[in-house]
């Protein structure tokens, strides 16, 4: 893996709603309330445990705990991929367990943007493929796709990789592509998993810039991590232990 940090162009992109996707004003994009996470019948097993949080427009927050914490769990739930055993989660206000499969799959993908830390780029496909991929159920035309998949890399500083398949792509690059991918759908959140693990020191720091880059009033960006550093970078840090939330802190910025 390349040790070279890639340039850093300004990646803040314009947030514009989404036909069918509700805007919230002041109110929570996500919330998790009383949510409990239980595995087994015979023997149950809380991954999760009576867990709150309000996730906010404009925040820019970590959620941080060693294995067995019940981050990975949270991470499911926080982008609509399970359902809660009790409690309540509410995307833009909407229940989620009161809607059925294609309507709750269809706000996924309408108002939470994906970022894995392995980056899950199909290997045969250009960068603009893989960053296409994140349309191609949505009533779009190809050119019009192709349009806003080249504006997403544009933005993200790699027009200039828009042919090159993953294999022809550094680390950090690939890592770039898949933020492109997430943010090509104008989402309500971005939901991070270890963005930086598979990353070289160099990479990781620019990476974080880039979430940094990427908070607006009306977006929330969100990273699950095992890191504390990593976690640290955020301005709001909610630590996790034992399936539940032991802190929830803001960073106060210094002043001069």
């Amino acid at each position: 893996m390349s040790t070279q940090p890639f340039d850093t162009p300004p990646y803040g992109v314009p947030r514009t709603a989404p036909p069918g996707v509700l805007r919230t004003d002041g109110e929570p994009l996500l919330e998790l309330e009383n949510v409990s996470r239980v595995y087994g019948e015979e023997i149950e097993v809380y991954a999760l445990r009576d867990v709150s949080l309000r996730i906010l427009p404009g925040e820019f927050m970590s959620i941080v705990g060693p294995s067995g914490s019940g981050k990975s769990t949270m991470l499911g739930l926080l982008g609509v991929l399970d359902l809660p055993t009790s409690g309540t989660i509410r995307v833009a206000g909407q229940d989620v367990s009161t809607l059925d499969d294609p309507t709750r799959s269809k706000l996924r993908g309408n108002s939470i943007g994906f970022v894995f830390q392995q980056f899950h780029l199909i290997p045969h496909l250009t960068a603009l493929g893989n960053v296409e991929t994140a349309l191609l159920y949505r009533d779009i035309a190809p050119r019009d796709r192709r349009e806003r998949a080249y504006h997403a890399l544009d933005q993200l500083g790699l027009s200039a990789r828009a042919d090159h398949r993953p294999v022809q792509m550094s680390g950090g690059e690939q890592q770039r592509v898949a933020l492109a991918r997430a943010i090509v759908t104008d989402p309500l959140m971005i939901l991070a998993d270890e963005p930086t693990g598979a990353l070289d020191s160099a990479n990781a720091a620019h990476v974080l810039d880039i979430f940094r880059s990427l908070e607006s009033a009306e977006r929330a960006v969100v990273m699950v991590t095992h890191d504390p550093t990593v976690a640290g970078t955020a301005r709001r840090k909610v630590s996790m232990r034992d399936g539940r939330i032991v802190a929830d802190e803001q960073r106060v910025e210094a002043t001069t």
